[in-house]
Protein backbone atom coordinates (compact mmCIF):
# COMPACT_ATOMS: atom_id res chain seq x y z
CA UNK A 1 0.00 0.00 0.00
CA UNK A 2 2.28 2.84 -1.30
CA UNK A 3 1.51 6.15 -3.47
CA UNK A 4 2.30 5.65 -6.92
CA UNK A 5 3.97 8.30 -8.67
CA UNK A 6 1.50 8.63 -11.38
CA UNK A 7 -1.07 9.29 -8.87
CA UNK A 8 0.53 12.60 -7.01
CA UNK A 9 -1.06 15.69 -7.03
CA UNK A 10 1.69 18.08 -5.51
CA UNK A 11 4.40 17.30 -8.15
CA UNK A 12 6.40 20.26 -6.83
CA UNK A 13 5.96 19.38 -3.25
CA UNK A 14 9.97 20.04 -2.56
CA UNK A 15 10.53 22.44 -5.39
CA UNK A 16 12.90 20.69 -7.35
CA UNK A 17 11.08 22.92 -10.72
CA UNK A 18 10.10 26.31 -10.35
CA UNK A 19 6.73 27.35 -8.98
CA UNK A 20 6.15 29.90 -11.54
CA UNK A 21 3.38 29.74 -14.12
CA UNK A 22 5.27 28.32 -16.83
CA UNK A 23 6.84 25.43 -15.01
CA UNK A 24 3.32 25.19 -13.42
CA UNK A 25 1.38 24.65 -16.42
CA UNK A 26 3.92 21.89 -17.86
CA UNK A 27 3.19 20.54 -14.78
CA UNK A 28 -0.80 20.29 -15.76
CA UNK A 29 -1.78 23.14 -13.71
CA UNK A 30 -4.20 25.57 -16.05
CA UNK A 31 -4.95 23.00 -18.36
CA UNK A 32 -8.44 22.74 -19.64
CA UNK A 33 -9.74 24.60 -16.47
CA UNK A 34 -12.50 26.39 -18.79
CA UNK A 35 -14.09 22.69 -19.77
CA UNK A 36 -14.14 22.05 -16.13
CA UNK A 37 -16.12 25.14 -15.42
CA UNK A 38 -18.10 24.73 -18.87
CA UNK A 39 -19.52 21.55 -17.27
CA UNK A 40 -21.59 23.70 -14.68
CA UNK A 41 -21.45 24.06 -10.85
CA UNK A 42 -23.79 21.39 -9.77
CA UNK A 43 -21.30 19.07 -12.17
CA UNK A 44 -18.33 20.07 -10.18
CA UNK A 45 -19.59 19.69 -6.47
CA UNK A 46 -21.56 16.40 -7.57
CA UNK A 47 -18.04 15.07 -8.57
CA UNK A 48 -16.21 16.43 -5.90
CA UNK A 49 -19.15 14.43 -3.51
CA UNK A 50 -18.59 11.26 -5.45
CA UNK A 51 -14.49 11.62 -5.12
CA UNK A 52 -14.88 11.16 -1.36
CA UNK A 53 -12.74 14.09 -0.15
CA UNK A 54 -12.84 14.94 3.13
CA UNK A 55 -11.58 18.27 4.43
CA UNK A 56 -7.44 18.58 4.86
CA UNK A 57 -8.00 20.95 7.95
CA UNK A 58 -8.38 18.43 10.50
CA UNK A 59 -12.00 18.03 10.86
CA UNK A 60 -12.58 15.72 7.96
CA UNK A 61 -16.22 16.86 6.93
CA UNK A 62 -17.06 16.49 3.38
CA UNK A 63 -15.47 18.64 0.95
CA UNK A 64 -18.51 18.39 -2.03
CA UNK A 65 -21.27 18.52 0.61
CA UNK A 66 -19.66 21.52 2.42
CA UNK A 67 -20.12 23.50 -1.23
CA UNK A 68 -23.77 22.34 -1.46
CA UNK A 69 -24.52 24.19 1.67
CA UNK A 70 -23.55 27.66 -0.27
CA UNK A 71 -27.16 29.27 -1.63
CA UNK A 72 -27.98 28.36 -5.30
CA UNK A 73 -29.53 31.70 -5.84
CA UNK A 74 -28.10 34.86 -4.56
CA UNK A 75 -30.71 36.73 -2.27
CA UNK A 76 -28.59 40.01 -3.29
CA UNK A 77 -25.53 39.17 -1.49
CA UNK A 78 -22.29 38.29 -2.83
CA UNK A 79 -20.71 35.33 -1.91
CA UNK A 80 -16.86 34.09 -0.77
CA UNK A 81 -14.33 31.87 -0.59
CA UNK A 82 -12.21 32.32 2.15
CA UNK A 83 -9.10 29.90 2.23
CA UNK A 84 -7.68 28.78 5.76
CA UNK A 85 -3.64 29.06 5.15
CA UNK A 86 -2.89 29.90 9.03
CA UNK A 87 -1.83 26.85 9.72
CA UNK A 88 -0.93 27.54 13.55
CA UNK A 89 -0.93 23.43 14.64
CA UNK A 90 2.17 22.83 16.01
CA UNK A 91 3.78 20.41 14.17
CA UNK A 92 2.13 20.79 10.87
CA UNK A 93 3.82 21.92 7.94
CA UNK A 94 1.89 21.14 4.75
CA UNK A 95 0.28 24.33 3.58
CA UNK A 96 3.72 26.17 3.79
CA UNK A 97 5.39 23.96 1.33
CA UNK A 98 2.19 23.48 -0.93
CA UNK A 99 1.90 27.49 -0.84
CA UNK A 100 5.88 27.83 -1.61
CA UNK A 101 5.93 25.43 -4.16
CA UNK A 102 2.89 25.13 -5.68
CA UNK A 103 0.61 28.21 -5.44
CA UNK A 104 -0.95 27.71 -8.71
CA UNK A 105 -2.65 24.53 -7.89
CA UNK A 106 -4.18 26.42 -5.12
CA UNK A 107 -4.99 29.39 -7.08
CA UNK A 108 -6.89 27.18 -9.74
CA UNK A 109 -8.49 25.63 -6.88
CA UNK A 110 -9.99 29.26 -5.77
CA UNK A 111 -11.12 29.74 -9.17
CA UNK A 112 -12.56 26.32 -9.64
CA UNK A 113 -14.69 25.95 -5.97
CA UNK A 114 -15.52 29.84 -6.24
CA UNK A 115 -17.29 29.03 -9.51
CA UNK A 116 -18.90 26.11 -7.58
CA UNK A 117 -20.38 27.61 -4.66
CA UNK A 118 -20.87 30.97 -7.52
CA UNK A 119 -18.54 33.26 -5.37
CA UNK A 120 -17.58 36.30 -6.25
CA UNK A 121 -13.80 36.53 -4.91
CA UNK A 122 -11.35 34.12 -2.87
CA UNK A 123 -9.65 35.28 0.10
CA UNK A 124 -6.68 33.44 1.09
CA UNK A 125 -5.91 33.97 4.82
CA UNK A 126 -2.39 33.17 5.52
CA UNK A 127 -0.47 33.37 8.75
CA UNK A 128 1.49 36.28 9.30
CA UNK A 129 4.70 34.23 9.63
CA UNK A 130 4.43 32.84 6.13
CA UNK A 131 6.21 36.04 4.44
CA UNK A 132 7.60 34.51 2.15
CA UNK A 133 5.13 31.88 0.89
CA UNK A 134 2.18 35.02 0.87
CA UNK A 135 4.67 37.00 -1.25
CA UNK A 136 4.95 33.59 -3.54
CA UNK A 137 1.13 33.80 -3.50
CA UNK A 138 1.03 37.49 -4.48
CA UNK A 139 3.22 37.23 -7.54
CA UNK A 140 1.13 33.83 -8.56
CA UNK A 141 -1.67 35.23 -8.47
CA UNK A 142 -0.38 38.42 -10.59
CA UNK A 143 0.83 36.21 -13.27
CA UNK A 144 -2.46 34.15 -13.34
CA UNK A 145 -4.32 37.23 -14.17
CA UNK A 146 -2.02 38.45 -16.35
CA UNK A 147 -3.07 35.63 -18.80
CA UNK A 148 -6.47 36.10 -18.22
CA UNK A 149 -6.82 33.28 -15.99
CA UNK A 150 -8.40 35.45 -12.80
CA UNK A 151 -10.52 38.84 -13.53
CA UNK A 152 -13.50 40.00 -15.09
CA UNK A 153 -13.61 36.65 -18.04
CA UNK A 154 -11.52 33.78 -15.53
CA UNK A 155 -9.94 31.39 -18.23
CA UNK A 156 -12.37 32.85 -21.10
CA UNK A 157 -15.33 31.44 -19.09
CA UNK A 158 -17.45 34.54 -18.73
CA UNK A 159 -17.65 33.87 -15.32
CA UNK A 160 -15.60 37.05 -12.96
CA UNK A 161 -13.64 36.08 -10.20
CA UNK A 162 -10.37 37.68 -8.22
CA UNK A 163 -8.07 35.90 -5.61
CA UNK A 164 -7.01 37.93 -2.76
CA UNK A 165 -4.50 37.13 -0.27
CA UNK A 166 -4.77 38.59 3.44
CA UNK A 167 -2.34 38.09 6.43
CA UNK A 168 -2.72 37.68 9.51
CA UNK A 169 -0.60 38.03 12.95
CA UNK A 170 0.02 35.33 13.98
CA UNK A 171 -2.79 34.37 16.33
CA UNK A 172 -3.30 30.30 16.71
CA UNK A 173 -7.32 31.05 17.22
CA UNK A 174 -7.47 32.59 13.92
CA UNK A 175 -6.96 28.65 12.19
CA UNK A 176 -10.52 28.66 13.44
CA UNK A 177 -13.18 29.49 10.64
CA UNK A 178 -15.52 31.78 12.41
CA UNK A 179 -12.52 33.58 14.32
CA UNK A 180 -10.90 34.07 11.15
CA UNK A 181 -13.73 35.56 9.45
CA UNK A 182 -13.54 37.95 12.48
CA UNK A 183 -10.18 38.77 11.80
CA UNK A 184 -10.34 39.47 8.14
CA UNK A 185 -13.26 42.15 9.02
CA UNK A 186 -10.63 43.65 10.76
CA UNK A 187 -12.13 42.42 14.16
CA UNK A 188 -10.42 40.27 17.50
CA UNK A 189 -9.99 37.11 16.47
CA UNK A 190 -12.89 35.57 18.10
CA UNK A 191 -14.81 32.53 17.16
CA UNK A 192 -18.55 32.93 17.15
CA UNK A 193 -21.28 30.96 17.98
CA UNK A 194 -23.11 28.67 15.21
CA UNK A 195 -25.73 29.11 14.02
CA UNK A 196 -25.64 31.02 11.84
CA UNK A 197 -23.25 28.70 10.35
CA UNK A 198 -20.39 30.85 7.54
CA UNK A 199 -22.47 29.02 4.65
CA UNK A 200 -25.46 31.69 5.85
CA UNK A 201 -23.73 34.32 7.69
CA UNK A 202 -20.02 34.52 6.87
CA UNK A 203 -17.50 37.12 5.91
CA UNK A 204 -19.39 40.47 5.89
CA UNK A 205 -22.82 38.75 6.93
CA UNK A 206 -22.93 37.29 3.37
CA UNK A 207 -22.54 33.67 2.52
CA UNK A 208 -18.55 31.99 3.04
CA UNK A 209 -17.09 28.92 2.97
CA UNK A 210 -13.96 28.51 4.96
CA UNK A 211 -11.36 25.67 3.11
CA UNK A 212 -8.21 24.30 4.15
CA UNK A 213 -5.43 25.09 2.02
CA UNK A 214 -5.32 21.26 0.94
CA UNK A 215 -8.84 21.01 0.54
CA UNK A 216 -9.00 23.45 -2.30
CA UNK A 217 -5.59 23.14 -3.77
CA UNK A 218 -6.16 19.10 -4.80
CA UNK A 219 -9.67 20.12 -6.59
CA UNK A 220 -8.93 20.78 -10.16
CA UNK A 221 -6.94 17.72 -9.97
CA UNK A 222 -9.81 15.45 -8.98
CA UNK A 223 -11.79 17.30 -11.71
CA UNK A 224 -9.29 16.41 -14.12
CA UNK A 225 -8.65 12.99 -13.41
CA UNK A 226 -11.95 12.42 -12.32
CA UNK A 227 -13.80 11.53 -9.07
CA UNK A 228 -13.55 7.33 -9.36
CA UNK A 229 -9.62 8.13 -9.54
CA UNK A 230 -9.52 9.21 -6.23
CA UNK A 231 -12.12 7.84 -4.70
CA UNK A 232 -9.76 4.25 -5.66
CA UNK A 233 -6.92 5.57 -3.85
CA UNK A 234 -7.24 4.80 0.15
CA UNK A 235 -9.99 2.91 2.25
CA UNK A 236 -13.60 3.65 2.05
CA UNK A 237 -14.80 6.96 3.12
CA UNK A 238 -10.78 7.76 3.83
CA UNK A 239 -10.10 8.11 0.20
CA UNK A 240 -7.57 9.58 -2.00
CA UNK A 241 -4.08 11.07 -0.98
CA UNK A 242 -3.03 13.06 1.64
CA UNK A 243 0.30 15.27 2.52
CA UNK A 244 1.56 13.94 5.86
CA UNK A 245 4.12 16.19 7.96
CA UNK A 246 6.52 14.12 10.23
CA UNK A 247 8.59 15.56 12.41
CA UNK A 248 10.00 14.61 16.28
CA UNK A 249 12.86 11.67 16.37
CA UNK A 250 12.75 10.14 13.43
CA UNK A 251 16.10 10.13 11.20
CA UNK A 252 14.66 12.14 7.93
CA UNK A 253 11.96 14.70 9.14
CA UNK A 254 9.86 15.20 5.93
CA UNK A 255 6.54 16.21 4.38
CA UNK A 256 5.57 13.35 1.57
CA UNK A 257 1.83 12.66 -0.03
CA UNK A 258 0.55 9.23 0.27
CA UNK A 259 -2.65 7.10 0.04
CA UNK A 260 -5.24 7.89 3.09
CA UNK A 261 -5.26 4.93 5.13
CA UNK A 262 -1.19 3.84 4.88
CA UNK A 263 -0.28 2.29 8.28
CA UNK A 264 1.59 4.60 10.08
CA UNK A 265 4.71 2.04 10.77
CA UNK A 266 5.23 2.33 6.26
CA UNK A 267 4.51 5.74 6.63
CA UNK A 268 7.75 6.80 9.49
CA UNK A 269 10.09 3.94 7.61
CA UNK A 270 9.47 4.32 3.90
CA UNK A 271 9.87 8.06 4.29
CA UNK A 272 11.47 9.72 7.01
CA UNK A 273 14.10 6.82 7.62
CA UNK A 274 12.46 5.22 10.77
CA UNK A 275 12.80 6.39 14.19
CA UNK A 276 16.06 7.51 15.56
CA UNK A 277 17.66 4.15 17.02
CA UNK A 278 15.52 2.05 15.07
CA UNK A 279 11.37 1.34 15.65
CA UNK A 280 11.75 -0.20 18.97
CA UNK A 281 13.05 2.63 20.65
CA UNK A 282 9.82 4.73 19.77
CA UNK A 283 7.89 5.98 22.71
CA UNK A 284 4.97 7.35 21.00
CA UNK A 285 3.58 9.13 18.78
CA UNK A 286 0.88 12.33 18.19
CA UNK A 287 -0.56 11.13 14.77
CA UNK A 288 -2.69 14.51 13.76
CA UNK A 289 -0.70 17.67 14.93
CA UNK A 290 -0.40 18.77 18.57
CA UNK A 291 -4.31 18.97 19.88
CA UNK A 292 -4.88 14.90 18.59
CA UNK A 293 -4.10 12.43 21.82
CA UNK A 294 -0.79 10.36 21.35
CA UNK A 295 -0.66 6.75 20.69
CA UNK A 296 1.74 4.33 22.41
CA UNK A 297 4.39 2.22 20.45
CA UNK A 298 1.71 -0.62 21.16
CA UNK A 299 -1.00 1.06 18.98
CA UNK A 300 1.40 2.61 16.45
CA UNK A 301 2.84 -0.94 15.77
CA UNK A 302 -0.45 -1.15 13.73
CA UNK A 303 -2.86 1.54 13.24
CA UNK A 304 -3.62 3.34 9.53
CA UNK A 305 -3.01 6.77 9.27
CA UNK A 306 -6.95 8.09 8.26
CA UNK A 307 -10.27 9.42 10.02
CA UNK A 308 -11.63 6.25 10.89
CA UNK A 309 -8.58 4.36 12.08
CA UNK A 310 -7.70 6.81 14.19
CA UNK A 311 -10.68 7.80 15.68
CA UNK A 312 -11.02 3.86 16.61
CA UNK A 313 -8.00 4.43 18.58
CA UNK A 314 -9.38 7.45 20.42
CA UNK A 315 -6.96 9.76 18.32
CA UNK A 316 -7.33 11.77 15.20
CA UNK A 317 -6.15 12.14 12.16
CA UNK A 318 -6.20 16.30 12.27
CA UNK A 319 -3.69 17.56 9.83
CA UNK A 320 -2.12 14.48 9.42
CA UNK A 321 1.33 15.81 11.35
CA UNK A 322 2.87 13.33 12.60
CA UNK A 323 4.99 14.07 15.94
CA UNK A 324 7.26 11.24 16.65
CA UNK A 325 8.82 10.50 20.07
CA UNK A 326 11.28 8.10 21.04
CA UNK A 327 12.28 6.43 24.40
CA UNK A 328 14.67 9.65 25.17
CA UNK A 329 11.47 11.98 25.77
CA UNK A 330 10.18 12.98 28.71
CA UNK A 331 6.52 12.27 27.57
CA UNK A 332 5.08 14.19 31.21
CA UNK A 333 7.11 17.04 29.47
CA UNK A 334 6.04 17.05 26.36
CA UNK A 335 2.42 17.17 27.42
CA UNK A 336 2.93 19.87 29.64
CA UNK A 337 4.70 22.16 26.81
CA UNK A 338 1.92 21.45 24.83
CA UNK A 339 -0.58 22.27 27.66
CA UNK A 340 1.64 26.12 28.01
CA UNK A 341 0.83 26.43 24.30
CA UNK A 342 -2.78 26.05 24.87
CA UNK A 343 -3.27 28.12 27.69
CA UNK A 344 -1.51 31.07 25.73
CA UNK A 345 -3.75 30.51 22.34
CA UNK A 346 -6.22 30.86 24.22
CA UNK A 347 -8.66 33.66 23.18
CA UNK A 348 -10.09 34.03 26.73
CA UNK A 349 -13.90 34.70 25.24
CA UNK A 350 -14.91 31.28 27.30
CA UNK A 351 -14.55 30.79 30.50
CA UNK A 352 -14.47 26.61 30.59
CA UNK A 353 -10.98 27.47 28.25
CA UNK A 354 -9.90 30.67 29.48
CA UNK A 355 -9.49 29.30 33.15
CA UNK A 356 -9.48 25.40 32.53
CA UNK A 357 -6.52 25.70 30.63
CA UNK A 358 -4.12 27.98 32.97
CA UNK A 359 -5.25 26.03 35.38
CA UNK A 360 -4.35 22.73 33.68
CA UNK A 361 -0.65 23.85 32.52
CA UNK A 362 -0.13 24.76 36.42
CA UNK A 363 -1.13 21.00 37.36
CA UNK A 364 0.88 19.63 34.57
CA UNK A 365 4.12 21.30 35.34
CA UNK A 366 3.72 20.07 39.12
CA UNK A 367 3.06 16.20 37.78
CA UNK A 368 6.50 17.00 35.47
CA UNK A 369 8.38 16.83 38.66
CA UNK A 370 6.12 14.82 40.33
CA UNK A 371 5.43 16.97 43.47
CA UNK A 372 1.30 16.04 43.08
CA UNK A 373 -0.81 13.86 45.44
CA UNK A 374 -2.48 10.66 42.74
CA UNK A 375 -6.14 11.89 43.56
CA UNK A 376 -4.82 15.23 41.57
CA UNK A 377 -4.71 13.08 37.96
CA UNK A 378 -8.85 12.22 38.33
CA UNK A 379 -9.18 15.79 39.54
CA UNK A 380 -7.37 16.98 36.24
CA UNK A 381 -8.93 14.45 33.83
CA UNK A 382 -12.48 15.58 35.73
CA UNK A 383 -11.63 19.44 34.42
CA UNK A 384 -10.57 18.30 31.05
CA UNK A 385 -13.93 16.53 30.48
CA UNK A 386 -15.90 19.91 32.16
CA UNK A 387 -13.49 21.82 29.55
CA UNK A 388 -14.36 19.45 26.58
CA UNK A 389 -17.21 20.06 24.44
CA UNK A 390 -17.95 23.28 27.01
CA UNK A 391 -16.36 26.00 24.70
CA UNK A 392 -17.77 27.77 22.13
CA UNK A 393 -14.76 26.45 19.49
CA UNK A 394 -12.43 23.02 19.49
CA UNK A 395 -9.59 24.92 21.31
CA UNK A 396 -10.87 23.73 24.49
CA UNK A 397 -11.04 20.28 23.20
CA UNK A 398 -7.53 20.54 21.30
CA UNK A 399 -6.07 21.92 25.48
CA UNK A 400 -8.01 18.61 27.18
CA UNK A 401 -7.23 15.65 24.34
CA UNK A 402 -3.29 15.62 24.75
CA UNK A 403 -3.93 15.46 28.92
CA UNK A 404 -6.08 12.55 28.42
CA UNK A 405 -4.45 11.05 26.00
CA UNK A 406 -1.23 10.98 28.16
CA UNK A 407 -2.98 9.64 31.35
CA UNK A 408 -4.72 6.88 29.19
CA UNK A 409 -1.61 5.79 27.99
CA UNK A 410 1.18 6.97 30.49
CA UNK A 411 -0.55 7.63 33.37
CA UNK A 412 1.79 4.68 35.10
CA UNK A 413 4.74 7.17 34.40
CA UNK A 414 3.28 9.99 36.26
CA UNK A 415 2.10 8.05 39.39
CA UNK A 416 5.23 6.88 39.33
CA UNK A 417 6.89 10.34 39.59
CA UNK A 418 4.93 11.55 42.21
CA UNK A 419 5.87 8.14 44.24
CA UNK A 420 9.57 8.88 43.39
CA UNK A 421 8.91 12.68 44.75
CA UNK A 422 7.48 11.73 47.82
CA UNK A 423 9.99 9.33 48.40
CA UNK A 424 12.33 12.25 48.20
CA UNK A 425 10.83 14.06 50.21
CA UNK A 426 10.88 11.53 53.17
CA UNK A 427 14.04 10.57 53.35
CA UNK A 428 15.11 14.02 53.34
Amino acid sequence: MMLQDKDRIFTNLYGHQDWRLPAAMKRGDWDGTKDILAKGREWIIEEMKASGLRGRGGAGFPTGLKWSFMPKQSDGRPSYLVVNADEGEPGTCKDRDLMRHDPHKLIEGCLIAGFAMNAVAAYIYIRGEFVREAEVLDAAIEEARAKGFLGSNACGSGYAFDVFVHRGAGAYICGEETALIESLEGKKGQPRLKPPFPANVGVWGCPTTVNNVESIAVAPTILRRGASWFSGIGRPNNTGTKVFCISGHVNKPCNVEEEMGIPLKDLIEKHAGGVRGGWDNLLAVIPGGSSVPLLPKSVCDTVLMDFDSLREVQSGLGTAAVIVMDKSTDVVKAIARLSAFYKHESCGQCTPCREGTGWMWRVMERLVKGEAEKSEIDMLLDVSKQIEGHTICALGDAAAWPIQGLMRHFRGEVEARIDAYHAKAAAE
